[in-house]
């Protein structure tokens, strides 16, 4: 697969030119020839010498290696000479991505006795004598702890609390921007499932859920199970439901489009740790019958030597006795055959491309790996009708961002004490109904993650399926998207 240059590898580059006719043009000629993609071009000063300009130039390369390339391309042109480059990326991030604000000016000594001492004292009285009222007059009523233990972060494995630190700070931005959901990243020094559940448990009282991150498996099941049995308000572990609900929500409309049923489908999964397991559990509940699941042993089975022996951990037991009626063996080239549906979950280019003719006509592939796909789309176009990716440069992402704003938004303003099943399946219908049946192709079967009608359309129907099933007892507070904001996204984009 060729490399794309991406706006995660962007340099400001800061060039020197001589001031004469075309000089820029060579720059940006030099640029394109080592591959490089130009965004702005600003002048920055004309040079006190005089004769030469100084411009800021933003380049997307492929990799960090790219970058040396496209430097000395600029310096190999005559008149050009570099003098600064700074990673964009990293300057974004500088001081962390996210901060506190007060929402209440604090100018006078009157502000000062209404928000603080005395004035507090009373309205802590109040939450003392009804707990409830913390909803009403704490930030708990719009707040969410982004907890992870940094051991299953991205692609980049067990990094640990302090490096997980910038993905929980950037799910905290998603959360404000696309929902206006007060999000805070917590990263716990322990691997102790014990030490997680009793950390989340004692910081619960200030927060309206939880957002479970990047907590490796088998781990993060028990972890989640444990927290959603012992607290009264929202646990979510993204990596598993998020994944599953925006799967399935690219999955009805892909249905719709191929004319099929889910109830027919033949679905292989490759990657059987928290997305895999939790996409598997979700299809299964809709209704999908029949569920081939790959681990990095292979296909998953009663059969296979570490069921038979019990060093299968229990949630592979589980997958195990429940789906692959047919007892298949093999890899994941093995059981793509007659299959009408591939779910990558696990990592790159472990599905070879001339395999995928084996699958089904009309056959559909969600190869999810990121960076790289466990089939590249290039490759899969042949084989595949529909083809959907975790990436943003291909068509059809399929993206959590979809999902958990809109998601908490709804459970926060109905104080749902927990995300049910029902609430799930409800946001991936949701999510799917954004592409209209006018709209509905194959390059275009879930929306994007800037949509803006999304989140505001899933919280409406989290929080109405809370309401129905009875998961919404409290009081309810609507302070995210009213449903006239709602028709006016509709109306108006």
């Amino acid at each position: 697969m060729s490399a794309t240059p991406s706006a995660q590898y962007s340099l400001t580059i800061r060039v020197q030119i001589d001031d004469r006719p075309g000089m820029l043009g060579k720059v940006a000629g030099a640029i394109g020839e080592a591959g490089g993609t130009i965004g702005a071009i600003d002048l920055v000063e004309v040079a006190e010498s005089g004769g030469a300009l100084v411009r800021d130039v933003t380049v997307d390369a492929h990799d960090a290696d790219h970058w040396d390339e496209i430097l000395a391309a600029i310096n190999g042109v005559d008149g050009a000479q570099v003098v600064d480059a700074t990673d964009r990326t990293f300057l974004l991030h500088v001081g962390g991505k996210i901060e506190q604000r007060n929402k209440h000016p604090l100018k006078t000594r009157d502000d000062l006795s209404m928000a603080y001492t005395p004035g507090v004292a009373r309205v802590c009285t109040a939450i003392a004598e009804d707990p409830d009222k913390a909803y009403q007059y704490t930030i708990k009523r719009n707040t969410v702890a982004v907890v992870s233990d940094g051991t299953a972060v991205l692609g980049l494995g067990d990094i640990g609390p302090r490096a997980a630190m910038p993905v929980m700070e950037g799910k905290a931005m998603l959360f404000k921007e696309f929902a206006g959901v007060d999000a805070f990243p917590i990263c716990l020094d322990t691997k102790d499932p014990d030490e997680i559940v009793e950390s989340v448990r004692l910081m619960a009282p200030g927060f309206g859920g939880v957002n479970l991150e990047d907590i490796s498996a088998p781990r993060c099941f028990e972890i989640e199970d444990r927290l959603k049995a012992e607290l009264d308000i929202p646990v979510f572990h993204d990596d598993q439901h998020g994944t599953a609900i925006v799967t399935l929500a690219a999955l009805l409309n892909a249905c719709r489009l191929t004319g099929r049923d889910l109830m027919d489908l033949r679905v292989l999964v490759t990657g059987l740790g928290a997305a895999g397991i939790a996409v598997s559990k979700i299809l299964l509940e809709a209704g999908v019958r029949e569920i081939i699941g790959c681990d990095s042993k292979g296909v998953v089975s009663t059969e296979r030597e570490d069921y038979l022996d019990g060093s299968m951990n229990a949630v592979k037991r589980w997958y195990a006795e429940t789906t692959n009626p047919e007892k298949l063996a093999g890899g994941p080239a093995d059981a793509i055959k007659g299959m009408d549906l591939f779910i990558g979950l696990s990592g790159a280019r472990i599905m070879p491309a001339d395999a995928l003719a084996a699958m089904r006509p009309d056959a559909m592939v969600f190869a999810m790996a990121n960076p790289n796909p466990e089939v590249s789309p290039e490759e899969a176009e042949p084989y595949a009708r529909v083809i959907a990716t975790g990436r943003s440069d291909y068509p059809n992402q399929i993206n959590n961002v979809l999902a958990f704003p809109g998601i908490f938004r709804g459970a926060l303003d109905v104080r749902a004490a927990q995300i049910t099943e029902p609430m799930k399946m409800a946001a991936a219908r949701a999510i799917a109904a954004i592409v209209r049946p006018e709209e509905l192709r194959e390059d275009y079967i879930i929306p994007s993650v800037f949509n803006r009608e999304v989140a505001p359309v899933v919280a409406e129907a989290v929080a109405e399926e809370a309401r129905l099933t009875g998961a919404a007892p409290g009081e309810q507070h609507t302070i995210g998207f009213a449903a006239s904001d709602v028709e006016a996204l509709r109306g108006g984009g």
